[in-house]
């Protein structure tokens, strides 16, 4: 046995960690009735979004009107989004819930009686929207940093990934459901099955044991607490270069409902049955994604870039697959790569933010990320409109992939790393090494 001084000083031995388990939160009764709640509304959700789209384009038929529709739904996160982070931190995140959740059933069963009435008119879907955008500006900060009192630290990122997994999983059922409600009866049933849907979270948040919840110390009011957290922000590289590029991506990269109607009706002449399955095959790369992504124990900044990178460039070439069932094949690994975008972003962003601090955060992540829609959305509508939904798919593929490139190449200079390129049989081709490290075996 050593007795040398460097013996007392070497670090000990560390054993690997297992597997993380992929349902491991779920163990949790809170988070188990907040995940059962949260995917019978996202069902219903995924259906008002098909009816929504599909509707505004029957009334129309125009993609920039699907557009203004997306925008005007985002739009409220762009202007008011970080205020929304200020209230999630002040209050009971619980007490918030139960209100905002009600608040969009009521705006689901509202679209519905106008629809079923025979009286709805595009302005009333814009309206709608909006009103629906309003609401998320508080739901989802305090939905997002509630997680982590339901499950704590250790069990955060499992269950950031498991609440993608719950929305893509209601994604697989939602647009099918939708596209067979408005071929047979119409859009209107879509909205009312959605607007009943919130009671089960509403039912779940009220069975929560409270004294199980873990603590956090709310923010007391005070002024200047949104600048705070802005420079919060600022100051970590950690999370504002992935807030960026989420941004970029969000703008740009997820225009979903404007490019997949386009095909739809304008390249493959379909019906909406056909919208309800490109969607459905978009949900199940998506769930694979987020399923992964519950099994990983890190989020690491190279995963988040190298999937932004592959999300953009599968966007190119799907927009410009020769046949239907070749671009409907090539969704699933755009909606794998797009989910594990946000779920690595997400997860990160919350791991490496003091809890004090998360409402604001996440405000500002879910501002970037879907109040770009209000810039992005009529943008990129106009594109499809003029060019064709092929030029409109694909511009905004070459859009991710740049931003991706770009904010690699920032991380990278805030590591102090640099690429470099092994092309020997048997080596990592492309890795990242530290250049003060090279430096040093330089000159030695």
């Amino acid at each position: 046995m050593s007795t040398g001084s460097g013996a007392d000083s070497a670090p000990a031995p560390t054993t690997p960690e297992p597997p993380a388990s992929m349902f491991s939160s779920l163990k949790i009764r809170n988070y188990r009735l907040f995940a059962t709640g949260q995917v019978v509304s996202n069902t219903g959700t995924w259906m008002q979004r098909i009816a929504q789209d599909w509707l505004v384009l029957t009334l129309t038929g125009s993609s920039t009107a699907v557009g203004i529709t997306t925008a005007l739904q985002f739009l409220p996160m762009l202007l008011f989004g970080l205020y929304g982070g200020v209230i999630a931190d002040r209050c009971n995140k619980r007490t918030l819930l139960l209100g905002t959740q009600a608040a969009m059933g009521i705006t689901g069963l509202a679209l519905a009686a106008l629809t079923l009435s025979g009286q709805v008119q595009v302005w009333h879907v814009y309206a709608t929207a909006f009103v629906l955008g309003l609401v998320t500006v508080v739901d989802n900060p305090a939905r997002q940093s509630f997680v982590h009192e339901m499950v704590g630290p250790d069990q955060l990122r499992n269950a950031v990934s498991l609440n993608s997994a719950n929305f893509q999983s209601a994604r697989l059922v939602g647009p099918a459901v939708a596209g067979v409600l408005i071929t047979a009866v119409g859009s209107g049933y879509a909205f009312l099955l959605n607007g009943l849907s919130f009671i089960a979270p509403l039912t779940g948040l009220l069975l929560m044991r409270t004294s199980e919840l873990h603590k956090v110390e709310r923010t007391p009011r005070g002024k200047g607490q949104l600048r705070e957290g802005l420079r919060y922000v600022a100051g970590r590289p950690e999370l504002i270069w992935p807030i960026v590029l989420v941004g970029f991506i969000g703008t740009f990269g997820f225009n979903f409902p404007i490019w997949l109607s386009a095909f739809t009706d304008d390249v493959f002449h379909a019906d909406a049955g056909t919208y309800g399955l490109l969607n459905t095959l978009m949900a199940i790369g998506s769930l694979i994604g987020a399923l992964l992504a519950a099994r990983r124990g890190t989020s690491r900044m190279r995963l988040l870039v190298a999937a932004a990178v592959l999300f953009g460039v599968l966007e190119i070439v799907t927009a410009f697959a020769p046949t239907f069932w070749l671009f409907a094949a090539l969704l699933v690994p755009v909606g794998m790569c797009g989910l594990t975008v946000n779920v690595t972003a997400n997860s990160s962003i919350q791991m490496t933010t003091d809890p004090a601090m998360r409402g604001r955060v996440m405000a500002l992540f879910m501002m970037v990320f879907t109040g770009g829609t209000p810039l992005g959305a009529p943008l990129v509508g106009w594109v499809t409109d003029t060019y064709g939904a092929r030029v409109g798919f694909a511009s905004g593929g070459v859009v991710a992939a740049l931003a991706a490139v770009g904010v690699g190449v920032m991380l990278a200079r805030v590591g102090g790393l640099r690429v470099k390129i092994d092309l020997r049989r048997g080596h990592q081709h492309v890795t990242f090494v530290q250049r003060e490290r090279e430096s040093l075996a330089t000159v030695a």
